[in-house]
């Protein structure tokens, strides 16, 4: 195995009142691989996120990051998205904030928006934007930088299927583009395999890791693979880990 990008290493989080959240918990990733993070709520999926994003630290074990400005990016289950300022100036804000010229940032903005499909919604502000359409601003903000690392924390709970199944579609199209390490956080198991080559189960809090689920299908996944064998074995193979890893805790 190659050196990971970034890692978890026996990490643990205890919050003062609540006790521990998380761990003891390893995770290490390599370049350019997808790792989905599934289990019950409260097992600390989102905790091992804020912990690769430098949000917060561990209060034991150690975390690996990526270092450097821009190279970690996060989006979360909500855009997040200042609602004063145009789609455009959204997704060039992160440029602006590491220095980048105000019209350098704008012409990379605007390529950003089109390769998530908001050619033509640029100028539009937050509030006129569908939940769909406020996501793949999100991404464009997230992938603007060129990141090594990007974290995705839930992001398409609040959307309908259609929707969701494709904003799964484009953000592998994105990947396909600079292969990023891409981490994400869902509840939903169908979509862990659809969209990762590795689906991680956490145990009830606090998480541990409860068994690994390898999806060995190419990746941006074919027309009709969620009606393959492949897919439906993979995903009975996590369900049934994590229905014994909730169980473990019961």
């Amino acid at each position: 195995m190659t050196d990971p990008v970034a890692s978890l290493s026996a990490v643990e989080v205890d919050y003062p009142g609540r006790g521990r959240a998380l761990g003891p918990f390893d995770l290490a990733l390599t370049s350019g691989e997808i790792v989905a993070l599934v289990g019950p709520s409260g097992c600390g999926k989102s905790t091992a996120l804020r912990l690769l994003a430098g949000l917060e630290g561990p209060t034991r074990g150690a975390v690996r990051r990526v270092a450097g400005r821009g190279e970690t990016a996060v989006v979360f289950q909500s855009p997040t998205l200042a609602p004063w300022l145009t789609a455009a100036s959204n997704v060039a804000l992160p440029l602006e904030l590491a220095g980048v010229k105000a019209r350098d940032a704008r012409v990379r903005a605007v390529e950003a928006l089109g390769r998530v499909g908001l050619a033509s919604s640029v100028d539009a502000r937050p509030a006129q934007l569908s939940g769909g359409m406020a996501m793949r601003a999100s991404l464009a903000r997230a992938l603007v930088t060129g990141p090594k690392l990007l974290l995705l924390d839930e992001p398409f709970a609040a959307l309908d299927e259609i929707t969701r199944r494709a904003l799964a579609d484009d953000v592998l199209a994105l990947w396909a583009i600079t292969r990023p390490t891409i981490v994400f956080v869902t509840h939903n198991v169908e979509e862990a395999v659809y969209m990762a080559q590795r689906v991680v189960v956490m145990t009830a809090g606090p998480g541990r890791s409860g068994g690994e689920t390898f999806v060995d299908a190419p990746l941006p996944r074919a027309q009709g693979f969620r009606a393959t064998a492949l897919f439906r074995e993979a995903a009975e193979a996590v369900s049934v880990q994590l229905a014994a890893a909730m169980r473990a805790h019961a």
